[in-house]
């Protein structure tokens, strides 16, 4: 009688556990979203994204992306590397430069800091630190964090702050990962500057944003379609829709309270290497001007009022490079 009994009770949990499945999947992703008409567009930009690349002039770069392309939101990552470049020396010349001309031109600026920041290696260690244990990078880049808020919390052009990349995501050459270290950023920031909101991003495809939720103002996602899974030797288009993206924003609305904002749409390649050693035929397997134009179309469907999308160097560098203005000028349409 007991056996019948436990057999019965673990018939009824697995039931329970695939109806659970079953709503999962039915709300996050069955669905026809309409498409958003009041989407405030934004580009993210890398000064050494655009030097990696080659562009040589990567300030007239910049310009082009304010002035040419037209871009008034702009998400700028800034290296520990390139501005701490020995200990307690401090150089911001160039992002000086960044932030400055934004200010000219009424731009608005979500200004990435810490040490995970964006573009490839992800985490970006002066060569002077990269031999100090953890303790002791991390004192540092507490110092660094305060001299980058201090010097800039007063530029009208900077919107928001987002503190550290994707920092619960376990992608680039990182030597740790510290919830605790990430609230003590945070909580140093918020100290500094109490009148704007912090931003934390996080994987689009990977996890449900309730940790960025909880540790942010504003949550920041990704958004990645075609991609180079070196798991399957092969691109990998991801299965999802725009509803997958729509819902769980609204989760998070519903749970938290709080905005989530796509603050990376993929409109640059993603290849078995990095961009700078693939060939143009390569590259225009994972993004050429159609998947450019889906990409839009998809992400107008998810709902997202702010979405900044990623590659404007490479935009730059196909048309004065390699002469492909299309993704260039096709980007023109959405900054009108």
């Amino acid at each position: 009688m007991e056996n019948i009994n436990v057999k019965k009770i673990i018939k009824i949990m697995l039931y329970i556990i695939l109806g659970l499945f079953l709503v999962a999947f039915i709300y996050l992703f069955i669905g026809l979203p309409k498409e958003n008409k009041n989407i405030s567009w934004g580009v993210n930009f890398s000064q050494k994204h655009a030097q990696s690349l080659g562009i040589k002039d990567w300030k007239q770069a910049y310009l082009d992306i304010l002035d040419e392309l037209g871009a008034k939101k702009i998400k700028i990552g800034t290296y520990w590397d390139y501005i701490e470049w020995k200990e307690g020396q401090y150089s911001f010349n160039e992002l000086d430069f960044q932030i400055q001309e934004a200010e000219k031109r009424n731009a608005e600026i979500i200004l990435v800091i810490g040490m995970k920041t964006i573009g490839w290696p992800e985490c970006h260690i002066p060569e002077w630190a990269k031999s100090l244990g953890k303790e002791n990078q991390q004192e540092n880049i507490l110092k660094y964090l305060e001299q980058i808020v201090l010097r800039y919390k007063d530029s009208g052009a900077i919107k928001y702050w987002q503190i550290e990349n994707e920092p619960f995501f376990p992608f680039g050459e990182c030597p740790w990962k510290d919830e605790e270290f990430l609230k003590k950023e945070i909580d140093l920031v918020k100290s500094l500057d109490s009148s704007r909101k912090v931003i934390i991003s996080e994987s689009g495809e990977f996890r449900l944003w309730f940790k960025a939720a909880e540790y942010g103002d504003i949550v920041g996602t990704t958004m990645y379609r075609k991609v180079w899974f070196k798991e399957l030797n092969s691109y990998l288009t991801y299965p999802f829709s725009p509803t997958f993206y729509q819902r769980r924003a609204s989760l998070i609305k519903a749970l938290f309270g709080k905005e989530v904002y796509c603050v990376e749409l993929q409109a640059e390649p993603w290849g078995p290497a990095l961009i700078y050693h693939l060939t143009i035929e390569e590259q225009e397997k994972s993004m050429n001007l159609e998947i450019f134009k889906k990409n839009v179309s998809f992400a107008k469907k998810t709902g997202f009022n702010e979405i900044y999308l990623w590659g404007t160097e490479w935009w730059y560098w196909m048309k004065e490079n390699k002469n492909k203005p299309e993704i260039w000028e096709e980007a023109k349409t959405l900054f009108k």
